[in-house]
């Protein structure tokens, strides 16, 4: 217990109120959905061969599949309708490499949302304290906003293409029997999937975050607060051109003249050297 809270005294916890934790924590979380939903997904399928003759016939052939959807090495076994023959029968397709590639940017994103919090939370003075560490957690967040928009594309991609590959009524027709007119074939059901649709959904949803998160990251950099401190000082340099030639206003002396200073200190019509003249000598 003393451990614990020696550790909530040195961190910096507000530092979650603000966009740029808040936001790490909500990558980290839904990193995790992402491969979660996506590598511990499997699924099963069935479909039916109804031999002309009854003893050969299979009325639910079970197909399993899974992560990371090396179809073509899932295999079943089908009824040749030949005497009581069966016959071993593989799927089609190779969707790992885009599912792989799905799952190590949300293990990745994952493990660097957890130590980027970390190091906000309890190192934060550091973190802004050399210029360098902004600058590369601005990058990193750029490389990771990029690479979940390009790894959610093409899992979406091979997701559809998974679909037609276990879609029972594709799978009929890779079953030897089912060609024959005089047999029966039909499909059970299908497999179920709303995890692998939720797993695209939260693969996009990391990319809106990764990519919202890169303004609150450039905002610690010294790029942007260099471009601060340049236009800050602007103001100051116009308003110093001004001081250097303050406008000076006249004022009336007691006798009556007005004087005027600076760039404006010429003699004036109205002033004369004896002093103020009567109205009586004027006419």
């Amino acid at each position: 217990m003393d451990t614990a809270n020696q550790l909530a005294s040195a961190g910096t916890f507000q530092v979650l109120k603000l966009p740029l934790g808040f936001i790490r924590v909500l990558e980290w979380l839904f990193a995790i959905f992402a491969f979660a939903t996506c590598g511990g997904y499997s699924g099963q399928l069935r479909v039916s061969v109804d031999c002309m003759e009854k003893a050969s016939s299979n009325l639910s052939i079970g197909i399993d599949f899974g992560y990371p959807f090396r179809l073509h090495q899932v295999s079943f076994e089908a009824p040749m309708c030949e005497a009581v023959r069966r016959e071993r029968v593989f799927l089609v397709g190779d969707y790992s490499s885009s599912a792989e590639f799905f799952v190590t940017i949300a293990v990745f994103s994952f493990l660097y949302s957890l130590v980027a919090t970390v190091v906000y939370v309890f190192l934060l003075n550091k973190y802004r304290e050399n210029s360098q560490r902004p600058l590369i957690d601005f990058v990193v967040t750029v490389v990771f906003s990029f690479m979940w928009l390009v790894s959610s594309s093409a899992w979406a991609k091979a997701l559809s293409d998974v679909k037609v590959a276990t879609d029972p009524d594709e799978v009929q027709l890779l079953i030897p029997a089912c060609k024959d007119p005089t047999n029966k074939c039909g499909s059970l059901n299908g497999p179920r999937w709303s995890g692998l649709n939720t797993s695209v959904v939260f693969g996009f949803l990391n990319f809106v975050l990764w990519a919202g998160n890169i303004w609150f990251v450039f905002k610690e950099t010294s790029w942007h607060k260099g471009g601060s401190r340049l236009a800050g000082s602007m103001p100051d340099k116009q308003a110093g051109t001004f001081d250097q030639q303050p406008y000076n206003q006249g004022s009336f002396d007691q006798s009556g003249s007005y004087n005027t200073q600076g760039s404006f200190d010429q003699p004036s019509e109205y002033s004369q050297v004896g002093g103020p003249t009567s109205y009586a000598n004027q006419m």
